[in-house]
């Protein structure tokens, strides 16, 4: 049982952490190894972000000194939260890719801070498998420049038999 003076504490952390966020993202960890709270935790560093574990009333509070109207109690089983500073894209991306091919992980939801924008947990799933940025742009350009290849192709061929 947390005392009042930590759960102060903890509010204002993620208050702070919320703060310096443009995406936060919650998931149920029941069932999760220590082992694999760890790999979840150096993910979200490696989106400069952070992962705690929150009640959810006090995840409430945090949300309600912002002024957002977000929650958390909807969620069965315990919250996970990552706060991140990327966009919701990359975040949920690299969340993804961490918790991939575990069953203890579940995205419950998130919120694009930015946009003051609820996210659904399968929304959040579809945005993770997504290819990566400079993947997706590849395949722009190899689109854009497909049809024109095979223009270039035409008029060689055509310059050939003149």
């Amino acid at each position: 049982m947390k005392t009042k003076e930590q759960k102060i504490r903890d509010i204002e952390r993620g208050t702070a952490d919320l703060k310096n966020s443009k995406t936060v993202l919650v998931l149920d960890f029941t069932g999760t190894p220590v082992g694999r709270l760890n790999d979840l935790r150096r993910a979200a560093r490696g989106a400069g972000g952070v992962f705690r574990v929150v009640k959810k009333r006090l995840l409430k509070l945090v949300f309600g000194k912002e002024n957002i109207d977000f929650e958390p109690k909807n969620f069965e089983g315990q919250a996970g939260v990552v706060f991140s500073p990327q966009e919701v894209y990359e975040t949920s991306s690299l969340i993804y890719k961490s918790v991939e091919g575990t069953d203890t992980f579940k995205f419950l939801g998130g919120f694009d801070i930015g946009g003051k924008k609820f996210i659904e947990g399968e929304e959040i799933v579809k945005l993770g498998r997504l290819p990566g940025r400079e993947v997706l742009l590849g395949q722009l350009v190899g689109m854009i420049a497909a049809p024109l290849k095979m223009f270039m192709q035409a008029l060689n061929e055509k310059a050939k038999r003149s």
